[in-house]
């Protein structure tokens, strides 16, 4: 992990390795590799052993074999839930008082707390909390924050993960230190996919645009690009076969990765068809999180992007 996320960000870690202060604020769009940057810098500043080009962690020390096995004592990963206490998804994002403090935790949604984690001495140099999602915390969490931030215990680090800083709360943006994670050149992508055993994929790497993230979903992303050509040549060829790919479509349809898909499929169209197309894709989106018929929702849309691209 350390070894690929030098060769994305090493920059960005040549100043993080130096960082003596309390708190960073890591800000960049989804998926450019926030996480990954964050887990680096945990794992630099607990590292004991002969440092990389970057300043990245040694991954031979007794710390990094810690976080190679995925168990490190002294990391603490908080971010929203994305199901309630009932099991039932999450409609809104959010990380509350009970992620922070064990006594306020009524429901038992986390195992491990923020203060009672920093109570205990670290096991090896630093005790490092990374927070992903930091623009959800709620005001309660982050009051509670503020104090552990100003003054951590046995000298913790705190790294606050954003894709907006004008999301984040005010007070915990002004005791951070600022760093942005910028898209990664295509070339290092290149050398990523490589250095995983992966044939060099074009159509992959323009898709990420420089988020290094979405290399580690790339089956996903790759069935979703498919899935996205097949349906839109569909829509060309006539009603029936384009009735028959919406079909298709919502029966494997991802939330995560086909809007993506399909926006990227359609970049060659005209500005005009685009813009249709995307007022299309939004009312399916909307249909389906209102609990619509997906059969008919996605019937719906294969009407409205073939009179979008004039097939209509």
């Amino acid at each position: 992990m350390t070894s690929s996320t030098a060769l994305l960000h090493g920059p960005l870690l040549e100043q993080t390795a130096v960082f003596r202060g309390n708190a960073l604020l890591l800000t960049g769009p989804a998926r450019v590799g926030k996480r990954d940057v964050a887990l680096a810098v945990a794992a630099q500043h607990n590292c004991s052993g002969t440092r990389g080009m970057y300043g990245e962690a040694c991954g031979t020390c007794p710390s990094c074999r810690a976080f190679a096995a995925g168990a490190h004592p002294d990391l603490l990963l908080v971010e929203p839930r994305a199901t309630t206490s009932t099991g039932k998804a999450a409609r809104r994002k959010l990380i509350p008082i009970g992620a922070i403090l064990s006594a306020r935790d009524k429901g038992r949604e986390y195992e491990t707390h923020v203060f009672e984690f920093l109570e205990v001495r670290p096991t090896f140099r630093r005790r490092v909390v990374i927070v992903d999602g930091a623009e959800h915390l709620g005001p309660e969490a982050a009051n509670a924050l503020l104090k552990l931030v100003e003054e951590p215990p046995h000298g913790a680090l705190f790294v606050f993960l954003a894709e907006d800083l004008r999301s984040v709360i005010p007070t915990i943006v002004s005791r951070s230190a600022r760093l942005s994670v910028t898209p990664a050149p295509d070339r290092a992508l290149e050398r990523t996919l490589a250095l995983s055993g992966e044939a060099p994929d074009a159509e992959l790497v323009a898709f990420a645009a420089g988020r290094a993230g979405v290399l580690k979903d790339r089956e996903a992303v790759r069935a979703a690009l498919t899935d996205a050509a097949e349906f839109t040549g569909a829509l060309e060829t006539g009603l029936l076969p384009a009735l028959e790919a919406a079909e298709r479509l919502e029966k494997r349809w991802d939330a995560a990765w086909h809007p993506e898909a399909l926006r990227f499929t359609w970049r060659t169209q005209s500005p005009h068809a685009r813009a249709r197309a995307d007022a299309a894709l939004d009312a399916l989106q909307a249909a389906l999180e209102a609990y619509a018929s997906p059969s008919l929702s996605f019937q719906v849309f294969a009407l409205n992007l073939r009179e979008a691209f004039g097939e209509g």
